[in-house]
Order: structure tokens, then sequence, then C-alpha cells
């Protein structure tokens, strides 16, 4: 096809289309006072910071590092000590809710929620979340032996934190159009043993609960909520969790969407996984916030989890740093899209 015809007469075309619109020399143009057509003006998103996954594996470390994190337990204190301190280095405003709150076992625990938050001026809020406590005893440990004895928890409840806690020293130094509020809740694995196990599911999530019924703020609301539980070891797979369906289908489907987008989706599978009462189904049931749970569910165990959980086995050594930068990555991608 000859092309040459064509592009002489697109030529001229143009040269006739803005001689009109200009007007010849000396001519006013009486169409500057016709109506223009409305420009539609937007707030541009920001463009989320690298997750750095070697800084989440230390935050997550250095909990490990203070031992046990069981509520009235020397290690638990000093933790939570280092944890208000690192709030305070990166959130804007810092609340610590202390409590005592009676355990299925009748133990009077002394719990400390922490929340960190960032333009708490800002209306638009995302509320993100893990428990910073360990399990008393590893319960689910093949030696017997191990049952009354507590865990590190690397992966339960530390990896978590460790990943939220780099989130928050991003914060500090970009933030999205969106405030953000960070809580680390307390006493979530102090659940009934394995050998005492009934059918009552509130013995968990003490920390969320109370929480919930009394929030920092009276009036807190947010948009929605992300809750990290076992986010750092090796072969994770995380599945639509199915409280979360329930109370937040949209926030799954965009949670899960972001993160096959960002090249995660060997993680994020799209499949529905088991029901589990975490933090997020108290956040849902009494707060009313629409929250979903990121956490490693597996078709390979016994009890749907990682293999080491609750176990003397939940330690650094299954701390996988491309699990952590892949949660992390997620929902940073997540908060900074808003």
């Amino acid at each position: 096809m000859n092309l040459k015809p064509l592009i002489q007469s697109v030529i001229i075309t143009a040269v006739v289309t803005i001689f009109i619109a200009c007007g010849s020399p000396g001519e006013s143009n009486n169409r500057s006072n016709e109506r223009q057509p409305r420009t539609e003006v937007t707030q541009p998103r920001v463009q989320a910071p690298a997750f750095n996954a070697d800084s989440a594996y230390y935050f997550t470390e250095k909990q490990v590092s203070f031992g046990p994190r069981v509520p009235n337990t020397t290690p638990h204190v000093e933790c939570g000590n280092w944890l208000q301190a690192s709030l305070e280095r990166f959130a804007d405003t810092v609340y610590v809710q202390p409590a005592r709150l009676r355990a299925w076992d009748g133990t009077v625990l002394n719990i400390r929620n922490f929340i960190g938050s960032f333009q708490p001026e800002n209306n638009r809020r995302i509320l993100l979340c893990a428990h910073w406590d360990t399990r008393p005893w590893a319960d689910h440990d093949p030696d017997s032996r191990n049952h009354f004895s507590p865990i590190d928890g690397a992966n339960d409840g530390a990896s978590g934190v460790g990943v939220l806690l780099e989130i928050a020293r991003l914060l500090s130094e970009k933030q999205p159009n969106v405030g953000i509020d960070i809580i680390f809740f307390d006493a979530e694995d102090y659940g009934e043993h394995e050998d005492k196990r009934s059918s009552d599911r509130d013995t968990w999530a003490l920390g969320s609960q109370h929480w919930s019924r009394t929030p920092h703020r009276p009036d807190y609301n947010a948009r929605f909520g992300i809750l990290l539980d076992m986010v750092g070891a090796y072969n994770a797979t995380f599945r639509h969790e199915g409280y979360s369906l329930m109370y937040a289908p949209q926030i799954v489907r965009k949670v899960w969407a972001l993160a096959q987008r960002e090249g995660f989706g060997h993680l994020f599978l799209n499949e529905e996984g088991g029901y589990i009462v975490d933090d997020h189904y108290y956040i849902n049931t009494i707060r009313g916030i629409p929250t979903i749970n990121i956490i490693d569910q597996r078709r390979d165990t016994p009890h749907g989890f990682f293999q080491y959980w609750h176990t003397k086995n939940d330690t650094m050594d299954n701390i996988d740093r491309a699990t952590l930068h892949a949660a992390g990555s997620t929902v940073l991608a997540v908060i900074f899209e808003e």
C-alpha cells in the first residue's frame, strides 16, 4: 500500500485545522467564553517504599532474643518495653493499653497492647496488627516431655510483629494517603492446652478481645484491617481464611490480587483455607471492622499450620527472609494504593 498520498492529506488537514482553531492574525477567538470540558483532579497514588526483609528479620530475631514472651514473665516485660520504645521511634503517637485478664486456667495475666498511630488526624484509617506474645506450652511438640514448656515463637508471633515494625520504620520516612494504626496484641496464644481442649474458642486472643471492647480511642474505626500471623516460615502458603471471607471478602480479593501483581502468587494462593479463631475474628465480631488474616495454612500437616507450630522448633532457623518480604511488600502495596 502506498502511504505517501495519505500522509500528504493528513498534513494538509492538520494545517487547515490549526488555522481555523487559532484564527487569522488580528481575529478574536469568540469561543474563548464557551464552556470548557471539566477536568477531574484526583489525588495521585504514592509509590510504596521498598520493603527491607533484612530489617524485618532483625526485628523478628530481636524479639526471640528476649526468650519466650509469655505473660507474667521477665522476657515478656522486657520485650514489651522494647516494642514500646521501637514504636515511639517510628510512630506519631503511641498508646499503651495495660490490662489484667483472667485466662482459662484461672491465671491472671498482666498484659499490654501496643498501638502506634501514623497521621492520627486523618479520618481515613487502616488497621494493621499481629500478636507479640508466645505460646506457654509446646503442646504439639513430637516429644511429650516438652508439652508444658514455652516456645520461642519465631514464626508464631515474632514474624508478624517483625514485618509490621519494618513497615512502621518505612512509614516514619514516607506516609501514604491514609492514616495507619499498627497494633501489637498480647495474650493471643494463651488459649487452652491441647490436653484440656474444650469447645470454648474465647480462651484465645484475649488481648484483641479486650481492645475490641475498649479500644485506645472510644470512637475508633478503620476502613479495614489486616492481621499478620505466622508470615515468616519457609514454603509458606497463604490461603483465603474462612472468617476473612465471611466478614471482608472484598479485602481478601484486593490483597490477593495485589500480591499476585507484585509477584507473590506462589505464596498467596487463590484457594479457600480453614476457619481460624484469631485476633481478626474479634475485631470483626466485636468492633465491626472488616479485617482479614494473612496466615500460613498447609495441606500437608495434621493441624493445618506450618510444620513447627506450637513446638520447640519454632525458632529462627525456620524463618525465611523471602516469606517476610512477600508479606511485607504486599501489605505496603495495599496501603499505598489507597
